[in-house]
């Protein structure tokens, strides 16, 4: 008698080999939203020397970008709050339409940074709407990033989450490079001093015109939450789960906090540094968060097949192990000297790119798939809003009163503690993917 219905309640949702080209299409709009997203998010930290003295009174050029990098930090704030809405949301309802949601409120975001007016022309209200943008822009990201991963493991096989984390950090490695790219071909096409003026803002229109692209390409994606894994489900009994791996989500803080320190250092906190402290030339930086943009897009398909191969969890305790000696490579860069940029930022993005492409999955694995994405985007929220926000104006905080030596110390004791709580998690409750 009880046969039948349990067979049929078990009966495994399709993979995508089985449904084919609509999840194909499906994947690579999943995959472009995190392009956009980060896109979006980096072209934001790479331009604010350029934002600073538009948006904000200043007296001098290191002041104007540290007030924008607040506001770039400042959109990291909110993203446990838009993580906990929509993760709580998706855990109930499906993944499908968050992740619609969450790509069109990006899009639309970067739409308006571009058409502001500057402070010259309306003030102090320049300020607020950018303040606006990116607090809506966090609440956007806090799902998008850490939701999206665990939708693509759970739309692969079993036994392949390091190449669906792969693919995911592929198109998020996309958005960083085409930050750097495009930045860097404005200003060279129209020069330093019209980028300063007014080219700060073809970058967000290209990323508003993308984010249309992704929208309808989105509209194709998959449900991976069936039915019969959220009947019972409430709100009370998602928070029960979580509360149930409160070990495995302080894990993910950590495994997230570190690895988003570091990426912010390199990504922005160095790039801000050489222009707006070292005063180096915006399109060299440029050229070389370009080639950053290009070793972090081919090493996350590598990283991802060797994470399959050697297994997850070892891959992931060797490669946050190496960022503890990789991240005081900034200390070489303590004086102008483009060529001492390159070398720190291109000697750094190798462990980067390890670190980079397993930490959303090795947070996906330390939660349950009934309550996986509101434990994840939790503790990724908050991961980002108190390691990964705050590391770019720290880089050059520190660096301006001479006391740079602290930022990697940091970043170093970060990991470690990472690796602890990692290990602690997986003997407490053990893993739910990627073994």
């Amino acid at each position: 008698m009880n046969a039948t219905p349990s067979t049929t309640a078990a009966t495994p949702p399709p993979r995508p080999r089985d449904i084919g080209a609509t999840t194909r299409r499906g994947m690579l709009g999943l995959g472009l939203g995190n392009t956009l997203e980060w896109y979006d998010w980096m072209v934001f930290g790479l331009l604010s020397a350029f934002l600073g003295p538009h948006f904000f009174p200043a007296e001098d050029p290191v002041s104007a970008t540290l007030s924008a990098l607040a506001v770039f930090a400042v959109g990291f704030a909110v993203r446990p709050l838009g993580g906990v809405l929509f993760g709580v949301v998706a855990d109930l309802i499906g993944r499908r339409r968050v992740m619609l949601a969450s790509v069109g409120l990006m899009a639309v975001t970067t739409l308006v940074i571009a058409l502001t007016p500057t402070y010259e022309t309306i003030g102090a209200w320049a300020g607020v709407i950018l303040v606006v943008c990116r607090l809506l822009q966090g609440v956007s990201t806090g799902i998008e990033a850490p939701l999206s991963t665990a939708y693509a493991v759970e739309l692969n096989p079993a036994g392949r989450e390091g190449r669906a984390a792969g693919y995911i950090s592929f198109f998020v490695n996309l958005g960083i490079l085409l930050a750097s790219l495009v930045s860097f071909a404005t200003s060279w096409m129209i020069g330093g001093d019209a980028m300063q003026e007014w080219g700060w803002r073809v970058p967000f229109v290209i990323g508003a015109l993308l984010g249309v692209v992704v929208i309808y390409l989105r509209r194709a994606l998959p449900e991976t939450l069936h039915e019969h894994e959220r009947a019972d489900n409430s709100t009370g009994t998602v928070w029960r789960g979580v509360g149930r791996h409160w070990l495995g989500l302080l894990a993910i803080v950590f495994v997230v906090g570190a690895a988003q320190a570091y990426n912010y250092a390199w990504n922005v906190g160095l790039p801000n540094l050489a222009r707006s402290t070292f005063g180096e030339d915006p399109t060299a930086v440029f050229a070389l968060t370009t080639a950053l943009g290009v070793v972090l897009l081919v090493g996350s398909l590598v990283t991802g097949a060797l994470a399959d191969r050697y297994k997850l969890s070892r891959t992931f305790l060797v490669t946050r192990l190496l960022a503890v000696p990789s991240v005081f490579l900034m200390l070489f860069y303590d004086e102008p000297g483009i060529l001492g940029f390159a070398a720190v930022l291109l000697g750094g993005s190798v462990v980067l790119v390890l670190n980079m492409t397993l930490y959303n999955v090795v947070a996906t694995s330390l939660m349950p798939k009934a309550c996986r994405a509101t434990g994840v985007a939790l503790g990724y929220g908050v991961a980002v809003a108190l390691f990964g926000g705050t590391a770019s104006y720290l880089l050059v905080w520190l660096q301006q009163r001479e006391l740079d030596w602290l930022f990697p110390t940091y970043t170093a004791v970060l990991s470690l503690v990472s690796v602890v709580l990692y290990v602690a998690a997986r003997r407490h409750s053990g893993t739910f993917a990627g073994e």
